[in-house]
Parts: structure tokens; C-alpha cells; sequence
């Protein structure tokens, strides 16, 4: 899974999880903080991601616990999702780093003036 770039839903599930387990209305929240207010991750979305990151080995089921009569299950990090996080993270400050480079390379030149007018 390192080799091939995460879609940012699942690079911001695992994000959400990297600091703490959490429950999936607590991962909405967290990935609402996480994007300054810019993504609210839907329903539909957040479980299908958490089904193929458990599918795939990226995190695990923390715990359960039945809350006003539904189950609420908890998600945590497995090691692989971890690294998998870490490996994207990289990519992602590598690729930040070239376009800074770029930036910084076709950055305008200042203007010379003349007397009567620029050079």
C-alpha cells in the first residue's frame, strides 16, 4: 500500500486515528479539525473507508460498547496503518518540497529601472 498514493478520505481516517482510537462520529469530528472545517467526511463515506482499512489491515476495532441501545465500536491504528500513514506523509512532504523548489526557482525577477522607464 506504500507504493500508491492514499485518496484523501483514507489518508484522513488514518490521520484521525493516529493519535488515538476513536469511534466513528468522533472521526468526522476529528477530520473536521483536521481540514480547518473544509471537509466534512459524510456517513457513507467514513464506513466505507473503515471497511476496506479493516479489510486491508490498516486499523482494527479497539473496542465496542452499546451506547442508548447501539453499538458503538472504536477504531484504532494496527502497525501496518501506521506505516502506511508514514509513508504517505513523506510522499506528501516530498512532493511539497519540489513544488516549493519550483516556487523558488521561477520566483519573478525584480524589474530594472531605468530613467526613463524600465530596462
Amino acid at each position: 500500500m506504500a507504493d500508491r498514493q492514499l485518496q484523501e478520505p483514507t489518508r484522513l481516517v488514518l490521520t484521525a486515528l493516529a493519535d488515538a482510537p476513536r469511534h466513528g462520529y468522533a472521526i468526522v469530528q476529528e477530520v473536521l479539525a483536521i481540514t480547518g472545517g473544509r471537509t466534512k467526511m459524510l456517513t457513507g463515506t467514513l464506513y466505507t473507508a473503515l471497511d476496506r482499512l479493516l479489510q486491508q489491515g490498516l486499523i482494527r476495532i479497539d473496542h465496542e460498547e452499546v451506547v442508548a441501545g447501539r453499538l458503538r465500536r472504536s477504531f484504532a491504528l494496527t502497525e501496518p496503518g501506521r506505516e502506511t500513514l508514514a509513508a504517505e506523509t513523506e510522499r506528501l512532504r516530498a512532493g511539497v518540497a519540489e513544488a516549493d523548489r519550483r516556487l523558488a526557482l521561477g520566483s519573478p525577477q525584480p524589474t530594472l529601472r531605468t530613467a526613463g522607464g524600465t530596462a
